[in-house]
């Protein structure tokens, strides 16, 4: 099967020029000497941002003991969330099931532990 593309004419593509709008008093398009009425770009290098107004003198360093002790207690709570998550995932399946057999109406449905002798 042939693909069907549209039929299109070189009249449908057009490329533009692009021209800034900028005045000859902006700061960013002074005109150059040997152009008298046209306007050049004129390529601004900007300096990294001065990141010294951001630092701060600290009294006391860091405690990396501390912060060590608080990862570990962030990574417990995290493993104890994510186990529980677990259980209640596994228990709401189990009593899905359950429900899903009761309502079949199978008299089989709850598991009996078996008393060990």
């Amino acid at each position: 099967m042939k693909s069907q593309r549209p039929i299109t004419s070189d009249d449908e593509h057009r490329v533009l020029q692009f021209k800034p709008r900028a005045h000859p008093s902006s700061p960013h398009y002074p005109p150059s000497p040997h152009d008298a009425g046209s306007i050049q770009p004129l390529k601004i290098i900007q300096e990294p941002p001065d990141l010294r107004r951001y630092e701060q003198r600290r009294e006391h360093p860091d405690d990396f003991r501390q912060r060590m002790l608080a990862n570990i207690a962030a990574l417990a709570f995290t493993i104890a969330l994510t186990a529980v998550g677990i259980w209640l995932a596994v228990r709401i399946a189990d009593v899905r099931q359950t429900q899903d057999c009761l309502t079949m109406a199978r008299r089989d449905c709850v598991r009996v532990a078996a008393p060990h002798l």
